[in-house]
């Protein structure tokens, strides 16, 4: 394990109408870090985000939800990187991903955005696209429904026991992630 400083994001969009929603996963995870580490967060008004600082063994790590909205996220994560010294390949951004199937969670550094508007201004702020990332899948829409409006939508009831458990998968992503590398967390964490 490093003792380098780790940024975990998790991208959602503000407000009680958004909390339940598809799209805000990746802000439920960082939450469900939150309480095992014990913490809660505090406001950090440079950039836009709702902060807390913990460690996980001897590495310092900031757990953060932007304030702002999805496809305005960049800023807030660009400031916190800038803030607390943090590169970007010390960066783990957990989101939603309709290309990963309901109930699975895949991690990656790098690569395409996938029409993801979050991820596209994260990597626009941080000039680079070599971050980490944890994809929460919430699956594809079904029928010809718009996938903007989809990941809108709460998760349906007989989804939720699934939900529940992927979201703690995700917590468990994290923390591999933050303790060892991108590969052994894979092993872990991928199944088919």
């Amino acid at each position: 394990m490093t003792d380098r400083p780790a940024l975990v994001i998790g991208l959602g969009n503000p407000g009680p109408q958004y909390e339940r929603t598809r799209h805000n996963v990746g802000a439920v995870v960082v939450d469900t870090l939150a309480e095992r580490m014990r913490g809660s967060f505090s406001s950090h008004k440079r950039s836009n985000s709702d902060v807390l600082q913990a460690r996980l063994g001897t590495r310092p790590v900031v757990l953060g939800k932007p304030r702002s909205y999805m496809n305005e996220s960049g800023g807030p994560v660009a400031n916190l990187a800038r803030f607390f010294s943090v590169a970007p390949a010390d960066i783990i951004v957990v989101h939603d991903e309709l290309d990963v199937d309901l109930g699975q969670v895949r991690l990656k550094v790098g690569g395409g955005e996938g029409g993801h508007n979050g991820l596209r201004s994260i990597s626009k702020s941080l000039s680079t696209r070599d971050y980490l990332r944890v994809r929460v899948g919430v699956g594809r829409p079904p029928g010809r429904m718009d996938p903007a409006s989809y990941v809108l939508k709460p998760f349906a009831a007989s989804e939720r026991d699934e939900v529940a458990v992927v979201l703690e998968e995700a917590a468990d992503a994290v923390e591999l992630l933050l303790k060892g590398s991108l590969e052994d967390a894979q092993n872990r964490i991928h199944r088919p």
